[in-house]
């Protein structure tokens, strides 16, 4: 009879254990870089030049699939070269969903701090950030 009661008694700890934990917040999205952080601006070896746009939401769009035409590339946009050195100025984890892969992206404010660009702001997707404190071009996790 014992037994049975801490068996049972084991039972429901282990039920509410699980369904607290169910019922919790999922951690909040966490950034791939931080605020204040060095960072080389690289896109995919097929075309490793960067886009470098003028406000977060049209980064969004962009890496999201939505652009509406040419136009808005061409007056919104600033091409930074491979290796284009920046800083980050802001980082909104999560905030895009790339229309042909899995997953989410970071949107990452920039300062440019080399280049013909230098000191200008914009905004790119997480996929075109690399670890600004080493030669190599590793893609920042």
């Amino acid at each position: 009879m014992v037994r049975r009661r801490l068996v049972v008694a084991t039972a429901v700890i282990a039920l509410a254990a699980a369904a607290g934990a169910a019922g919790a917040d999922p951690a909040p999205p966490v950034c791939a870089v931080a605020v204040g952080e060095p960072i080389m601006l690289r896109s995919s070896d097929f075309d490793p030049d960067v886009l470098v746009w003028d406000s977060r939401q049209r980064a969004i769009d962009y890496a999201s699939g939505n652009v509406r035409n040419a136009s808005d590339v061409l007056n919104h946009t600033l091409l930074s070269r491979p290796g284009t050195h920046a800083i980050v100025t802001t980082c909104a984890a999560g905030t895009v969903k790339p229309k042909y892969s899995p997953g989410q992206l970071d949107t990452i404010g920039v300062k440019i701090t080399s280049g013909p660009q230098r000191g200008r702001y914009g905004w790119v997707s997480s996929d075109d950030v690399r670890d600004g404190h080493t030669s190599q071009a590793s893609a920042i996790p």
